[in-house]
């Protein structure tokens, strides 16, 4: 069984670049937020490293995830993941990531050629945990014949409008975390007739209701990012509000559907 998830809610990262994005993951760290989410490919691991210099918060207290994504080698080397796992823990300062993804794998043979080496990183003390990011049911599949230790998170976008339920199914069955991106739907969430009644009747806003009903999920952990204080503060009152019984199944019972994030060589199940 899952432990109870002990960061709440996460910090998305991309895009936060520049002074402009260290202010931001500063003001995210001291304000509460102790996950933090990057990737290679959002040109970022250095601000995220810069952040956790200037924050008044110890290195212990953060948990770090980042991203590799293999297909920007067009080699597929098992090099360049290592290599470039070297790189991120420079950009980052750190000694170990708490938490390394697989980034939009590209196919059975890109998986089959990453994760063996990320086997190799956590023997190595690279590495402390094993996710991967948009991978499909089957994809896990593939991934439990690969890993030599359990996979500790799976992260896929989930919002209101994509709740995932399949997918979750079959990260639960896991003993994973499922890590949420896009929890708002980018912002969709705000013109959500059922979202907006719930969010009145608790004198918070859509995106509010939205993260808390993500964190109502057994296993679930959002991300949102933003880089105006107020909404990142603001963000965290998920934590303190209480969806009810109704509240749930009236955002549960939500039809429409909305995918933010697909690729057109990505195939989803």
């Amino acid at each position: 069984m899952l432990d109870e998830n002990p960061y709440g809610l996460g910090f998305g990262t991309y895009s936060l670049t520049g002074e402009d994005g260290i202010d931001a993951l500063v003001t995210a760290i001291e304000a509460g937020y102790r996950h933090l989410d990057t990737a290679r490919l959002y040109g970022n691991e250095e601000e995220v490293g810069e952040a956790i210099e200037r924050a008044d918060v110890d290195r212990d207290e953060l948990f770090i995830a980042t991203k590799i994504a293999h297909f920007e080698e067009p080699e597929k080397t098992p090099e360049y993941v290592r290599t470039g796992v070297r790189e991120s823990l420079s950009r980052l300062g750190i000694e170990t990531i708490d938490l390394l993804y697989h980034h939009w794998p590209r196919g059975r043979d890109d998986i089959e050629s990453v994760l063996p080496v990320f086997n190799e990183l956590v023997e190595a003390n690279q590495v402390e945990r094993i996710g991967v990011s948009n991978y499909t049911p089957a994809d896990l599949e593939l991934a439990d014949d690969l890993l030599e230790t359990s996979l500790y998170a799976v992260q896929a976008e989930m919002h209101p409008l994509l709740p995932q339920r399949d997918l979750r199914e079959a990260v639960r069955g896991r003993d994973a975390y499922f890590v949420a991106y896009s929890p708002i739907a980018q912002g969709e969430v705000f013109d959500v007739p059922e979202i907006s009644d719930v969010a009145e009747n608790h004198d918070v806003n859509e995106a509010v209701v939205s993260l808390a009903w993500l964190l109502s999920k057994d296993g679930v952990v959002p991300i949102p990012r933003s880089k105006t204080p107020a909404h990142i503060r603001g963000n965290l009152n998920a934590l303190e509000t209480d969806l009810d019984d109704e509240d749930i199944e009236q955002i549960d019972g939500i039809e429409r559907r909305l995918r933010c994030e697909d690729p057109s060589w990505m195939e989803w199940e």
